[in-house]
């Protein structure tokens, strides 16, 4: 796809977008030279900097480039791309603890390819955000996992009470690069951007799309797209019986998949999963069948999905509710996360320490106030005051937390501790790219 006249980036983006959703079989070309163009390498530039990720295997900072000036360091890659000379670095592995005791396996890319990545996914982006169904909510412009959160919620509501809570067996690592190549070429008929694709496939590894590569979210969604389409088919042709039978949301690799709690429905239930795991097999990805499980809200089970339980209750009037906070291994997590901050911090004073706890507290109560968190809140805002109080009472060598000597007022106003727990409900937003 060529443009006649200068256009910029945002305004391409959505033609691209539009063209790809009035023209279900087009397979676009021309697009290479957008990816090289200054305006789309120094926005992608923009966007790895907000995201400030740490240095590849290069040991190259975003303050050593800035030092040396940003725009010699996207003319040297605007170069590099357009003589061919380009070739991605390998990845520097980063291992990130689990949970359950074993370890996430992160591939972080050199800051310079994870440009050449961002500039790539800006310019395929929108082909693909075309065809994507709406049941898809990882990583997508305008798309959210409160988004995702709320609407599993809703689908409880409406009598989706068997759930197949899917767990995918090192999804990312084991996405088929020829199979992935194939989805992508369906779209997209430019050899050069085919090439560098596969250029940055294949620099972590023979199979697998990197965690902590720029455009590896995109890439997995394009590889699950058919399952989202399979499923949104059978929604709609549940629609045309007496009620709705099934739901399904998916954010990246996890899956849930809803189905009509009615006893006679019992066949459906294990209908999708045998499908779900015969298109899984298709992509060569396999169920983790240790944490895959169909449950029962209607008998009290509870599921997780995307850091949240759900459990379905009944409140004081009688009626049901479905009730989601986060998973107890989510406030765990968290507050091992505020003793590791005080302990490694212990050496500032108190408002330097809580300047750099501020940030940990507010990330994590934003993503989980959402949720049915009041209790939970209110124990968590007080223990944190407490460890803050006992912070404060070491550093002058006292016993105690000081609760005549420090009020509130001096806690969260003078000192500055985060002090916002109200619960809040999710907006949707607009889809950016339209």
């Amino acid at each position: 796809m060529r443009t006649g006249a200068a256009i910029n980036l945002q305004d391409l983006r959505r033609k691209i977008y539009k063209t790809a959703k009035s023209e279900k079989q087009k397979r676009f070309w021309g697009l290479y030279c957008h990816v090289c163009k200054p305006e789309t390498l120094k926005q992608a530039y923009r966007e790895a900097k907000r995201n400030n990720g740490s240095p590849g295997i290069d040991s190259i900072s975003f303050e050593d480039i800035e030092a040396n000036g940003v725009n010699k360091f996207i003319a040297e890659i605007e170069k590099e791309l357009k003589t061919g000379e380009y070739s991605p670095t390998r990845t520097r592995k980063v291992e990130i603890p689990k949970g359950d005791g074993k370890v996430r396996v992160l591939k972080i890319p050199t800051i310079k390819d994870r440009v050449v990545q961002g500039a790539l996914k800006l310019i395929l982006e929108p082909i693909f955000e075309a065809d994507f169904s709406g049941k898809s909510y990882g990583y997508r412009p305008g798309k959210t996992q409160h988004e995702a959160v709320v609407n599993v919620s809703r689908g409880i509501k409406r009598g989706f009470t068997k759930i197949i809570d899917v767990d995918l067996r090192a999804y990312f690592d084991n996405v088929s690069h020829g199979i992935l190549m194939k989805k992508v070429a369906r779209r997209v008929n430019d050899g050069k951007i085919m090439k560098l694709l596969k250029q940055i496939l294949k620099a972590s590894g023979k199979k697998g799309v990197p965690q902590g590569g720029v455009i590896s979210p995109l890439l997995s969604n394009i590889y699950l797209n058919a399952i989202d389409h399979m499923f949104e088919k059978a929604i709609k042709e549940t629609r045309r019986k007496e009620y709705e039978q099934l739901d399904y949301c998916r954010f990246a690799d996890d899956l849930v998949i809803a189905v009509n709690g009615h006893e006679r429905l019992q066949w459906l239930v294990d209908k999708a999963a045998r499908r779900l795991k015969e298109e899984l097999g298709n992509l060569k990805v396999s169920l983790n069948t240790e944490k895959t499980k169909i449950v029962n809200m209607e008998k009290g089970d509870t599921f997780g999905f995307l850091g949240f339980e759900y459990r379905l209750i009944k409140t004081h009037n009688g009626k049901r509710m479905v009730q989601i906070r986060p998973k107890k291994k989510q406030v765990q997590k968290f507050i091992n996360e505020v003793k590791t901050h005080l302990r490694e911090f212990r050496f500032l004073n108190v408002r330097e320490m809580i300047k750099l706890l501020n940030p940990k507290i507010r990330g994590w109560v934003n993503y989980f106030r959402i949720g049915h968190c009041s209790k939970l809140f209110n124990f968590i805002r007080n223990w944190i005051e407490r460890k803050v109080r006992r912070f404060q009472a070491k550093k002058q060598k006292r016993m105690g937390y000081g609760w005549k000597r420090w009020s509130k007022d001096v806690i969260y106003e003078e000192w500055g501790l985060y002090d916002d727990y109200k619960i809040r409900y999710h907006r949707m937003k607009a889809n950016p790219i339209h």
